[in-house]
C-alpha cells in the first residue's frame, strides 16, 4: 500500500554535482534557471568546510520516465530538470488542483530512498512558510517521489547576483530572513547542509524563501558532524557574495569568481568599495569560526541563533530614500508674454518684441461712408443667410428622404477614406511565462531582428494541437513598442505549418504584466494552418505593450533542434497602426 504524507522540498539544485546523464535543455527550478557545475570537487571547494558526502554508494540507474507520465493518476510530468546520482527532478502539473509543482523521483531500492522520505516528512512537520513547502511524499510502485511547491514569481539568488551586488538594505533583509528561518529549523532539529545561492529565492514581494531543507542533503547523501556551524558558514558565504559579487573561497562557483589564490579570506569591504562596514564584519564572523574575525575582534558566530542575535545588535539598515526629481521651472509661452513672434536666439537673454501700435480710427466723411457701407453689407449678408437657412429647414424632409421613405446617403469624400496602417517598430521584447516555465527566453529578439533565418521556438509537447487544458494555458511574448501606439494590424511568420496554430494579441501594461491574460484587452485573434498569421483589429487599440499569446501548435516532425511533437517557431513579427 502506498505511503503518503504532506512535506516540503525544493527542485534539485545541482550546483557542484556531476550529472550522470546529459543535462536538460533548460533546467528550471521554481521558475528560475539554476546553474549546474560539473564536478563534486567543485562543490567541496565552493561550499567550504562542513557538509561531507557519505561513503561512495553503488550507482543506481535513474528511473526512465518520460513527459506525460502520471504519478498517482494526478501528477503529470512535463519536463526533466535534473537526472543524476540515481534520482531525477521534474517540473510537473497537479491535474487535480490545476497548478504547477516540482517532483523528485528515485527508485524505492535506492540506498538513500529511506532517508529522503524521512527528511521530507520531518521538513513537512516544520510547516514554516519561509521554506518551500512539500505537498506529498510517497512510496508507490517501486518508486519514491516527493512533490513540492513551484514558485513562478520567485527569483534565484544566483540570478540576482548575476546582475551585480545587492544594495545594503537588500543584503540586510536577505541575511536577516535567512538566519531567522534557519534558526527556527535548527530549534526543531532540522539542518539544510546545502544552503547555496540557488537554494535561496526572492519572491515578487521581497520575501526570501529557502528550498531543500533537509531533503537536498538527503538526496545527495550529505551529512555533517556540526550541522549548525555548517549552515551558519553557508549564510556567511551568501552574505559575502551579495556584498561583493565574489565567492569567499578560492574556487569559482555559482557563476561567481572566487578570491585570488594565496590571499586568504579578506573582509568584503576590502574587496569592494562602498560595502556596509557592519555587514562586512557580520559576514566575517559567520565565515571564520576558528578565531578573531574582524578588526574589532568580535567573537565568531557558530549557530544561526548567534547570527540572529548579532544582527539584532546592529543598527537597523533602512531602505534608501526614493529619488525625487524637481519639476522643471515654469516657462511662460510667447503667447502668454503677449506676442506670437519667435523668441530671440543667441547667447544673450531673449527679449520680447514689442507689439506695433494699432492704426488710428477712420476720421472724417470718408470714414463715416465706409462704416455705413460695411454695416449695410453685413445686414444684407445676415438676411440672405437667414433666408437660406429657413429654406433648408422647410425642405429638409423632401431632400432627406425618397418616395419609399429610405434615408438618402452621400458618398464619403476622398478625405474621409481610412489611412493605410503605418509600420510600428518594436523596441524590446520579453518572453511571458506565467507558469514559471519559459520556452526559449534568450532567442526572443530573433522574432523582430528583420531576418527570416533566425527564430524563437517553443518546446515540443506530446498533447495538442490545443495546449489548454492538458498542457498549459499558453506560451507567449510581450513586445514593447516604445510608446503608446494605435495597433490595428499585425503579421507573424511561422516556421511549422500544419493543423493548427492559434494566436491572440492582447494589450497589456508592461513587459512583465501585472494581470493574467483573462484581464487583458484583446486586440485580435487568428487561426492558421500555414506559415503566416495575419491580424486585423475591429478598431485600433492604443497600447505600448502587446502580448502575442499562442494556445495551439501543429504536430511537426523532428528537426535539428527538437524532437517530434506539437511545437511552433516564430521568425518575424510586425505591427502596424
Amino acid at each position: 500500500m502506498a505511503e503518503r504524507s504532506t512535506a516540503a522540498v525544493d527542485v534539485a539544485d545541482n550546483s557542484g554535482d556531476n550529472p550522470l546523464t546529459a543535462k536538460a535543455d533548460q533546467a528550471t527550478t521554481d521558475g528560475v534557471t539554476e546553474s549546474i557545475d560539473t564536478a563534486d570537487t567543485a562543490e567541496q571547494s565552493a561550499n567550504g568546510p562542513g557538509g561531507e558526502r557519505k561513503a561512495t554508494e553503488p550507482s543506481i540507474a535513474t528511473p526512465e520516465l518520460h513527459s506525460g507520465h502520471k504519478l498517482a493518476r494526478r501528477y503529470r510530468l512535463e519536463e526533466c530538470v535534473t537526472r543524476l546520482d540515481g534520482f531525477s527532478s521534474w517540473r510537473a502539473v497537479d491535474e487535480k488542483l490545476r497548478r504547477a509543482v516540482g517532483v523528485h523521483l528515485l527508485p524505492a531500492d535506492h540506498a538513500r530512498a529511506r532517508s529522503v522520505l524521512a527528511a521530507a516528512r520531518s521538513s513537512a512537520l516544520l510547516g514554516d512558510p519561509r521554506f518551500v513547502q512539500v505537498l506529498d511524499a510517497v512510496e508507490e510502485n517501486d518508486l519514491v517521489y516527493v512533490v513540492h511547491e513551484w514558485l513562478p514569481d520567485a527569483t534565484e539568488l544566483t540570478a540576482l547576483l548575476a546582475l551585480g551586488p545587492l544594495e545594503a538594505h537588500d543584503a540586510y533583509q536577505m541575511v536577516t530572513q535567512v538566519s531567522q528561518a534557519m534558526a527556527a529549523a535548527h530549534r526543531e532539529g532540522l539542518a539544510h547542509l546545502r544552503l547555496t545561492p540557488s537554494a535561496v529565492l526572492r519572491t515578487s514581494t521581497g520575501q526570501y524563501r529557502i528550498r531543500g531543507l533537509a531533503v537536498a542533503a538527503a538526496l545527495r547523501g550529505i551529512s555533517s558532524d556540526t550541522p549548525q556551524r555548517t549552515d551558519t558558514e553557508a549564510i556567511g558565504a551568501l552574505l559575502y557574495a551579495v556584498l561583493t559579487q565574489r565567492w569567499p573561497y578560492e574556487s569559482d562557483a555559482y557563476g561567481l569568481h572566487g578570491l585570488p589564490k594565496g590571499v586568504g579570506l579578506i573582509a568584503p569591504d576590502q574587496v569592494r568599495a562602498g560595502v556596509h562596514r557592519g555587514l562586512s564584519e557580520l559576514a566575517m564572523r559567520a565565515l571564520v569560526n576558528d578565531g578573531a574575525t574582524a578588526s574589532r575582534q568580535e567573537p565568531p558566530c557558530t549557530t544561526p541563533d548567534e547570527l540572529v542575535k548579532a544582527i539584532g545588535e546592529m543598527p537597523r539598515i533602512r531602505p534608501p530614500e526614493p529619488a525625487f526629481t524637481a519639476p522643471p521651472e515654469y516657462q511662460r509661452t510667447t503667447y502668454q508674454q503677449g506676442t506670437y513672434a519667435r523668441p530671440a536666439t543667441g547667447p544673450g537673454p531673449s527679449v520680447t518684441q514689442p507689439l506695433p501700435p494699432p492704426p488710428p480710427p477712420l476720421q472724417g466723411r470718408t470714414g463715416k461712408a465706409l462704416k455705413w457701407g460695411v454695416s449695410a453689407l453685413l445686414i444684407a449678408a445676415l438676411g440672405l443667410g437667414s433666408w437660406q437657412l429657413a429654406d433648408a429647414l422647410l425642405n429638409h424632409d423632401k431632400a432627406g428622404t425618397n418616395e419609399t421613405g429610405n434615408t438618402q446617403t452621400t458618398d464619403h469624400s476622398d478625405g474621409d477614406k481610412p489611412h493605410a496602417p503605418v509600420p510600428i517598430k518594436i523596441q524590446d521584447a520579453q518572453e511571458y511565462a506565467p507558469d514559471g516555465s519559459p520556452q526559449n527566453a534568450d532567442d526572443v529578439r530573433n522574432t523582430y531582428d528583420g531576418s527570416s533565418s533566425t527564430y524563437w521556438r517553443t518546446k515540443s509537447f506530446i498533447d495538442g494541437p490545443d495546449l489548454v487544458p492538458s498542457v498549459k494555458a499558453g506560451v507567449g511574448i510581450v513586445y514593447d513598442l516604445g510608446s503608446s501606439r494605435n495597433v490595428s494590424t499585425a503579421s507573424i511568420l511561422l516556421r511549422y505549418p500544419g493543423d493548427h496554430t492559434t494566436i491572440t494579441l492582447y494589450a497589456t501594461d508592461s513587459l512583465t504584466p501585472s494581470t493574467s491574460v483573462s484581464g487583458m484587452k484583446k486586440i485580435a485573434k487568428t487561426q492558421t494552418s500555414g506559415k503566416r498569421a495575419d491580424f486585423t483589429a475591429g478598431s485600433p487599440v492604443k497600447t505600448r505593450y502587446v502580448l502575442l499569446w499562442m494556445t495551439a501548435m501543429p504536430d511537426s516532425p523532428r528537426d535539428d533542434y527538437s524532437k517530434p511533437g506539437h511545437k511552433q517557431a516564430i521568425t518575424d513579427v510586425k505591427f502596424a497602426g
